[in-house]
């Protein structure tokens, strides 16, 4: 990132307000401030520099465990001392493969506090998935639950890694609690053989109390804190290496955008941590301002929606199809929601249908706020834009935080369009990343600096912004499917399904889903000789299985003896895109709606010719 920053008198980092970059938001934003001042130091100073106000308060609540600042930050402490005792030096990687749970917060700020890089990485996430993420970081060390050991175990030999730290989730839980636990959801989890090579968490802290040397690393504002993974504007899983200081000027910049926030208001925290919003502000911007997190390791809207209620929490996050299935749920007809200071929606857009009806619900449950819609990207952690609580406009995804800024252009030029006028979205500000995990020449097709001086994010996203300040998300430019908020690449599950012998050829398409807004259909062309029988769909589903997140598998798929194509001979998905949607739409209407579907099924070719010239 090349955003100019610099100390005041105060120690604090600023930056300085362009004057050539139009800036119509700065009218809309009531008495929310346009710049700010942002703490100097890391991710772990940061949460110290809370603990030390308020010691006594709760940050952390896991399952009916109560969890204090004093108490947090003693445990990354000794966290620390133990990973300079197994070697982990500065700029060493370490993988934290973890649903939201204590030990995954420790470590995280422990390897900040060596001067070390969190790597952080999905734990469904298939085998060779994971083995791709350690060697794209380098990483010397692994810290997992003991239900993904064997995943690790797999692929170890393959990596550099030296270390395995395996962690438990009743290591962490009260007494009655933990009865319960091992009643039902332990009693699944593999026992791990006594002769693994692997330290238990509670082996690995007491390495800690022998480390007697320093090990306290100081780092800089701008060095990297932690590395996300997402197929970033292209589509290619790509590793986005994120600095303390975006982590922090993303907490200055929620809680700047939220001034109801008070020191102690709780956050349910169920977005993971390997989530750009789940780390950035469910975790690190409430413990960075003095919040208190509800750790959610294992999300579905019914737990969701029964934890809301039990701690009266005050601020919520999720996903458009969460909000749906909470309209949904029985146990909420008589929830209070009168705690509720902010609800933000983010991952997918948000139909002005659903804003409508669960504003009105909230209406109806004693709820004070509505839904507040906002977006970002990975590259800038997550979120650098939101509808501010004062004002409200249909469809907009709100306007810029402080020190963030927008700009609509040509799509993949610096010529900035008119107001309203649609383009691609361009962003730059302090939580930028520093760019793209060894890949210079994608960093430099990103990351652009323009003639204003500021480095922007070319995000590959359509909008427009309108005379005051205003964005409206119209679509993605690149091809994605979004489920529940992931990011799934389709040309990336294609190379999976094409590496295999019985395929020939492959496409997947979104297709919509009632629950997940969409879900993954995949369409195959058998190679030749090969039967397309329930049993090749069986082999094939049990390789993708091995092969791709669980989120991200497909729930089908339908055999092709040939795929539709452009004139240059790419398949032509959104004909197959079409053919869904009119058998969809034939499905809920009328028997004139399924004869016009059967025949885009059965006559791809005139599709195709709609087409062709976009395609090619």
């Amino acid at each position: 990132m090349e955003y100019e920053w610099s100390y005041n008198e105060k120690g604090k980092i600023v930056f300085p307000v362009p004057d050539t970059v139009k800036t119509p938001w700065f009218k809309s934003r009531g008495d929310l401030p346009v710049t700010l001042e942002y703490f100097g130091g890391t991710i772990y100073e940061k949460l110290e520099e809370e603990a030390k106000k308020h010691p006594l308060n709760i940050a952390l609540d896991f399952m009916g465990k109560h969890i204090t600042y004093k108490y947090m930050i003693d445990q990354i402490n000794l966290c620390a001392r133990s990973l300079r005792v197994l070697g982990i030096r500065e700029d060493d990687r370490v993988t934290i493969a973890m649903p939201n749970c204590p030990q995954a917060i420790y470590m995280l700020y422990a390897v900040n506090l060596v001067g070390a890089v969190g790597n952080m990485v999905h734990p469904l996430s298939a085998e060779k998935e994971i083995e791709n993420y350690l060697n794209m970081s380098g990483s010397v060390m692994v810290v997992t639950l003991d239900q993904f050991y064997h995943k690790i175990e797999a692929i170890r030999a393959n990596t550099r890694v030296q270390n395995v730290i395996i962690a438990r989730i009743k290591d962490e839980l009260t007494r009655p609690i933990r009865v319960g636990y091992m009643m039902t959801e332990g009693r699944k989890i593999k026992k791990i053989p006594k002769e693994a090579p692997v330290y238990q968490w509670p082996d690995f802290m007491k390495l800690g109390r022998s480390c007697t040397y320093e090990y306290k690393v100081r780092r800089r504002p701008d060095d990297p804190a932690a590395i996300l993974y997402s197929g970033g504007t292209t589509g290619t899983t790509k590793g986005i290496v994120l600095t303390n200081l975006n982590f922090n000027a993303l907490a200055a910049q929620v809680i700047s955008a939220n001034p109801m926030f008070r020191t102690g208001d709780k956050m349910l925290a169920a977005m993971p941590l390997f989530h750009g919003f789940g780390l950035g502000v469910c975790i690190h911007t409430m413990l960075a301002e003095g919040g208190r997190c509800i750790l959610v390791p294992r999300f579905t809207p019914k737990s969701y929606s029964k934890l809301i209620t039990k701690y009266k929490c005050n601020f919520i996050a999720g996903v458009p199809t969460l909000y749906e299935a909470l309209l949904r749920l029985p146990n909420m007809k008589k929830a209070d929601l009168s705690c509720l200071k902010g609800v933000f929606s983010g991952g997918d857009s948000l139909s002005v249908e659903l804003k409508k009806k669960f504003d009105a619900f909230l209406f109806d449950h004693n709820g004070k706020v509505q839904v507040r819609e906002g977006y970002g990207t990975t590259e800038c952690v997550t979120a650098s834009c939101l509808t501010p609580p004062q004002m409200y406009k249909e469809g907009s995804i709100g306007i810029p935080f402080p020190d963030t800024y927008y700009k609509i252009v040509k799509p993949g030029t610096d010529e900035e369009l008119p107001y309203n006028e649609e383009g691609e979205i361009l962003l730059a500000g302090p939580t930028v990343m520093k760019g793209y995990l060894d890949m210079p020449e994608e960093t430099a097709e990103t990351l652009r600096k323009h003639a204003d001086g500021l480095t922007w994010v070319y995000t590959g996203d359509l909008g427009t912004m309108d005379e005051e300040g205003f964005i409206h998300f119209r679509g993605r430019a690149k091809r994605m499917i979004i489920s529940s908020g992931y990011n799934i690449y389709p040309a990336q599950l294609e190379n999976i399904f094409d590496a295999h012998e019985k395929v020939q050829m492959s496409c997947a398409i979104g297709v919509p889903d009632s629950y997940r807004m969409q879900k993954v259909k995949m369409f195959i062309m058998p190679a030749q000789g090969v039967e397309p029988s329930d049993e090749t769909r069986e082999e094939l589903m049990a390789y993708g299985r091995k092969h791709i997140a669980k989120y991200a598998m497909p729930y089908d798929i339908e055999f092709r003896e040939e795929l539709p194509k452009t004139l240059v001979g790419k398949v032509a998905y959104r004909v197959l895109e079409e053919e869904e949607e009119a058998k969809r739409k034939a499905a809920e209407t009328d028997g004139a709606a399924a004869d016009t579907a059967g025949q885009a099924a059965e006559n791809p070719d005139e599709a195709v010719e709609k087409l062709k010239e976009e395609n090619a």
